[in-house]
């Protein structure tokens, strides 16, 4: 028989946002797969999954039982999350949709489809071009699905069943739209990712059980535990003002033990300690119940699970007198931290590999972000890097394309003025950086620093994971492919092969300077015959060798 949930409360919304991150999860790798180019450095999965799981957080840390608060939480965790491009929409999405939903205590079947509706033009503003045959397809049409079925029938799963199916169908027609997918023969990674979401969401309304959907395991439920202990109570906040002073964790065998007097349902359970503190989690499979929650009274809530089953575990700290800890060690950690000199201007560069960082620094960076090809900053760490750089004024290099969105996420939000260097790979960032005068204005920094980025041309040679073809060329795993500006343009057996086949197609007679970078995966030796073989080519080039020790490209090689 079909469920007819006629709204969305506190709870269902709870249990369908965690659900998403745990399915994003689960599906990480396979979403992953569905990048075009056969590099190892497909990361959409991984970026939407940790975005999620940062809008979770968030969302299961707020007391609100008003599904518009908790939309709210969800929509600033995943802003703050947000990892690479997907991940940015994927928050954008759920901005519209806390908007939306902003005044809502439960959700109808017409709310859940305005909402829907109004992240999907949300998602659209945000992105200066969209474009169809990605995820942005697939909202649009997922959320014109829903607004049908709720113009028709008023209850929340058949508008969610509408969502979901559309999603599919979007997904199946992105093939089409892109060619490029159509060549590779993918649909649209984060439009595949969106549809996880919608599923999850789907599994809720419709009440299939945990079994059917993904049960949290073990692992999977102290993480989530550790997370909610740990946003609540960081920073400077002064201990007298912790409300709830006690972490409590306990972890109930049910229907074992001595003392059992009730037979476990979640809501019941739920809802008696919910009266009890805040930050409160409950996760469960068929055996065991784990709870979290922040109270004055960890008596009450060991006496609560004792009805339910034995206590497998016990936990509970003071937070107060953790608080007055980390305080304590906080001030002492920037008393003996120099401020950094920055000449009022912080350059933050995104890149990976100590000898890459080095090479930044020594061109005029200030601050590095870890991050890159496989693992993009999140706009929370962007934010961080700005408002701790002690300075009055912030230039952000992404060096990387698929940071955009979330490094003009982080300049909206920032304390300080900051702006965007657009540069898309390393060699355009050290290029960008001689634009750079500490004289000037942000402004004229930015726009000299933007005119640099054409100077250069980019090259990077990497591995094929995957027997493909792509731009018009067959490729084979293993295979060596040189990369020219985003272009795959030889394949060769060897990186050596491949790193020479590729800068004699980068040389012009305008070249002058050669830059190779070797990576971890490559050795001097190697650079040094590919710096013979270029001098072989053109005498007159000044190349210059450095390890730069970065993952996925064993050769960067930027031609001036």
């Amino acid at each position: 028989m079909k469920v007819v949930t006629t709204e969305i409360t506190n709870q269902e919304f709870d249990q369908m946002i965690q659900a998403s991150a745990r399915k994003l999860k689960k599906n990480a790798d396979f979403i992953n797969s569905l990048n075009v180019f056969p590099v190892p450095d497909g990361d959409t999965g991984t970026n939407m999954s940790l975005s999620m799981e940062s809008g979770a957080k968030y969302e299961m840390d707020e007391p609100s039982e008003h599904v518009g608060k908790l939309a709210a939480a969800l929509a600033k965790g995943l802003l703050m999350g947000a990892r690479g491009n997907s991940g940015v929409i994927l928050s954008q999405i759920f901005r519209g949709f806390s908007k939306s939903v902003a005044d809502k205590a439960t959700l109808n079947a017409n709310d859940l489809a305005q909402a829907f509706a109004d992240g999907a033009q949300t998602a659209y503003k945000a992105v200066m071009k969209p474009t169809e045959g990605t995820i942005l397809t697939v909202v649009r049409e997922a959320a014109k699905a829903g607004k049908d079925v709720a113009e028709e029938q008023g209850d929340v799963v058949s508008v969610m069943d509408a969502v979901t199916q559309a999603g599919k169908e979007a997904l199946k027609k992105t093939t089409d739209l892109l060619p490029v997918l159509k060549e590779v023969g993918v649909v649209d990674s984060g439009g595949q990712g969106l549809t996880f979401v919608f599923d999850a969401f789907d599994d809720v309304l419709n009440g299939r059980t945990e079994a059917e959907v993904e049960q949290p395991d073990e692992e999977q439920m102290d993480e989530m535990v550790e997370a909610k202990h740990h946003q609540s109570v960081q920073g400077k906040i002064d201990p007298a003002d912790i409300k709830f002073g006690y972490c409590t964790q306990i972890m109930v065998r049910i229907g074992k033990g001595l003392q059992v007097t009730q037979k476990f349902d979640y809501d019941t359970f739920y809802n008696y300690l919910a009266k009890l503190g805040d930050s409160l989690l409950v996760v469960n499979d068929e055996d065991v119940v784990k709870v979290h929650v922040h109270t004055e009274h960890p008596g009450k809530v060991l006496a609560w699970g004792q009805q339910f089953g034995d206590l497998a575990t016990v936990k509970v700290d003071n937070m107060r007198q953790q608080q007055e800890e980390i305080i304590e060690k906080d001030d002492q950690q920037e008393a003996s931290q120099p401020v950094l000199e920055t000449n009022g201007t912080a350059i933050i560069a995104i890149a990976s590999g100590a000898g890459v960082d080095k090479l930044f620094r020594s061109l005029g960076v200030t601050h590095i972000i870890s991050g890159g090809q496989t693992m993009n900053p999140s706009t929370a760490d962007i934010v961080t890097a700005i408002n701790q750089s002690n300075a009055k004024r912030a230039i952000i290099l992404p060096n990387n394309k698929n940071i955009f969105l979330a490094a003009e996420q982080a300049v909206k939000v920032a304390d300080i003025p900051a702006e965007i260097v657009h540069s898309r790979n390393i060699s355009q960032g050290m290029t960008a950086l001689m634009g750079f005068n500490p004289d000037n204005d942000l402004a004229t920094n930015v726009t000299s620093m933007e005119d640099n980025l054409s100077a250069v041309k980019n090259g990077e040679v990497t591995t094929a994971i995957r027997d493909t073809t792509v731009q018009g060329r067959t490729i084979k795993k293993g295979d060596f492919m040189g990369i020219i500006d985003g272009n795959i343009e030889t394949t060769q057996k060897t990186r050596l092969e491949a790193a020479i086949a590729m800068v004699k197609l980068m040389l012009d007679e305008d070249s002058e300077i050669v830059t190779i970078i070797y990576g971890k995966d490559a050795k001097k030796t190697e650079a040094e015959k590919l710096e013979k073989a270029i001098n072989e080519m053109d005498d007159e080039l000044e190349i210059e060798i450095h390890e730069g020790d970065q993952p996925v490209y064993p050769f960067i090689v930027s031609v001036e």
